[in-house]
């Protein structure tokens, strides 16, 4: 199948699953670790999530300034994604290519039943800087599982592909988060994560972070990584700050129940 009809096959699954349901909960944000969040943006809100990243790949230095999320929350069950990324690598300095998508909840947590999501996006070629651009569509997608340990505790992975719009070989990604909360506002997590392609060096890493919720609808974050194997990223180094917002006129006073900080 070409990659365009792969995407657009994509989104229109996501689409079609997308149904009413009622939503609820502090702010969940896809960062500031590389595991992905199967909550939702809530409905009618417009939510950012800014990153500045410091990494060393393969010895040399980069800098992402910002990487932002921005996602709209079409319904109780769907969002709305795009991704822009500006990069400094050596002397170039430029836009990576534009990535839009969606998420679509699933499953709710039952059990030993994660609570589940999809998240599908696509890299658009000859989008950005020249250095940076890609020469083919670039598809990626993830499942986003949650299991909530205890009142305090919760466990977040991801599995998936994504192509890098050069080869058509997928890299299969991983990642596996455990969290705890820490007071009222903040938690922390450790991480490991990776990915492997046929014919090439796996990629395997460790993370770790914390976070701050200035307000149900603000956040701050600090995190970082060490690759473990020679392929994967040196180390990085990220700060972030999300938020977001209601688009509709009138906002439902009614307080909603507070969920677990991050997962």
């Amino acid at each position: 199948m070409k990659t365009q009809y792969f995407v657009l096959f994509t989104l229109c699954l996501l689409l079609s699953l997308s149904t009413f349901a009622q939503s609820n909960g502090r702010m969940e944000t896809d960062r500031p670790d590389q595991t992905e969040s199967p909550y939702i943006t809530k409905q009618r809100f417009l939510q950012a999530e800014f990153g500045f990243n410091y990494e060393r790949v393969d010895g040399q230095t980069q800098w992402v300034h910002p990487t932002s999320l921005w996602k709209f929350g079409l319904n109780p069950r769907f969002e709305f994604r795009l991704i822009t990324e500006l990069q400094s690598t050596g002397k170039e300095t430029g836009l990576l290519p534009l990535q839009i998508g969606g998420k679509v909840s699933l499953l709710e947590e039952k059990g030993l039943t994660p609570k589940t999501s999809l998240i599908a996006h696509v890299g658009i070629p000859e989008i950005g800087q020249p250095a940076f651009k890609i020469s083919k569509w670039a598809p990626n997608f993830r499942f986003t599982f949650q299991n909530t340990l205890s009142e305090q505790a919760a466990l977040g992975y991801n599995f998936g592909a994504e192509w890098d719009g050069a080869s058509n070989t997928p890299d299969w990604i991983y990642t596996f988060a455990p969290g705890i909360n820490v007071g009222e506002n903040g938690y922390a997590y450790v991480e490991a994560y990776g990915s492997v392609r046929k014919g090439s060096s796996p990629k395997h890493s460790l993370a770790g972070g914390v976070a701050y919720y200035l307000s149900d609808d603000t956040k701050l974050d600090f995190s970082g990584s060490y690759g473990l194997t020679k392929a994967a990223t040196d180390f990085y180094l990220a700060i972030g700050f999300s938020f977001r917002a209601p688009t509709a006129t009138k906002r439902i006073s009614a307080k909603p129940a507070k969920s677990f900080a991050r997962y």
